[in-house]
């Protein structure tokens, strides 16, 4: 299917979402570290939508053109039950798509073999998509990771759905010279099942295949609208390979990347935080998760590095 025949368009990367025991922690490291500030969900939702929902479980943090979901599952209930597992470390969870024509995907999931649920994790088996506020989420054991699909809507917390957005140009005084996310790390001992989501299915285009010595992986890089996803397989005994190591055959979304316009500039602010560099290169460094709210953030110089942009 070429891009002209599908009935649907995904048009940017939806939240990438952390899980952390504490949102204030979140917080802190985001403002201390990144120079941005939070902002709590409740902001947008005071009350509970339904009964049985909690309010207040997430901030969103905004980081040049990546909108940042930290949620606490402690925190997060619907129909009265928490739906997701407490966690003693945060870590990076999923991330998904915002898509015009999110009806018209549903469909086309389903027709391709993907299983899908609604919030509460529970298959959806009718013909169409019911619609409404909330997205649909692939089955891990299809998709390898629960991505979110939903339908763009001016969300008030993410400034890239307002009419006429473009990725702000660095201040003087952001501490890391981010310019914009460079890619994602998905770790995956089955990059083709990841290939029959994100190319085969939602349009994406593999535009490079190879090694981040860094992090120890190599696999296909993808560019999907307005985002670069490294599927990336860990080579035995690197760091990755061991976050990888409790998942069997799911996939783990293990890092973001960024471009930064003076890596030096990157690492000294990182230092001065508290923030260990666990690896380096003349264009790239990764960080130690245990000092870095639980991932190996990547910051580069280098495009090529990055995934093609």
């Amino acid at each position: 299917m070429t891009s002209t025949d599908r009935p649907f368009r995904v048009r940017m990367l939806y939240h990438p979402r952390i899980h952390v025991p504490s949102l204030d922690k979140a917080e802190d490291f985001f403002t201390r570290v990144f120079g941005r500030r939070s902002t709590n969900f409740s902001v947008v939702m005071p009350n509970p939508p339904a009964p049985g929902h909690s309010v207040g479980y997430s901030t969103f943090t905004a980081i040049s053109d990546v909108l940042i979901d930290s949620l606490a599952p402690k925190l997060y209930l619907t129909g009265g039950v928490q739906r997701y597992p407490d966690v003693e470390s945060p870590h990076l969870e999923t991330t998904g798509w915002y898509v015009e024509g999110v009806r018209e995907l549903y469909k086309e999931l389903r027709s391709q073999g993907f299983r899908l649920v609604d919030a509460r994790d529970e298959i959806l088996d009718a013909d169409e998509w019911a619609g409404g506020p909330s997205p649909f989420y692939s089955l891990k054991g299809d998709a390898g990771l629960p991505y979110s699909f939903f339908e763009v809507f001016p969300f008030p917390l993410d400034p890239r759905v307002q009419e006429g957005w473009t990725i702000p140009d660095i201040s003087d005084d952001d501490p890391l010279g981010i310019e914009r996310a460079s890619h994602h790390t998905i770790l995956t001992s089955r990059p083709e099942r990841a290939l029959k989501l994100t190319v085969d299915v939602l349009g994406g285009e593999v535009v490079h295949t190879g090694d981040d010595d860094l992090r120890g992986v190599t696999g296909p890089y993808v560019r999907l609208a307005d985002a670069v996803f490294h599927f990336a397989t860990p080579r035995p005994g690197s760091k990755a390979a061991a976050d990888a190591s409790g998942s069997g055959p799911l996939d783990v979304y293990h890092a973001i990347t960024w471009k930064v316009v003076d890596l030096e500039r990157a690492a000294k602010h990182l230092e001065s935080t508290g923030v260990r560099i666990a690896h380096r290169s003349d264009t790239a460094l990764v960080t130690d998760p245990a000092t870095s709210l639980g991932v190996p953030w990547g910051f580069t110089t280098d495009p090529a590095s990055g995934g093609i942009r």
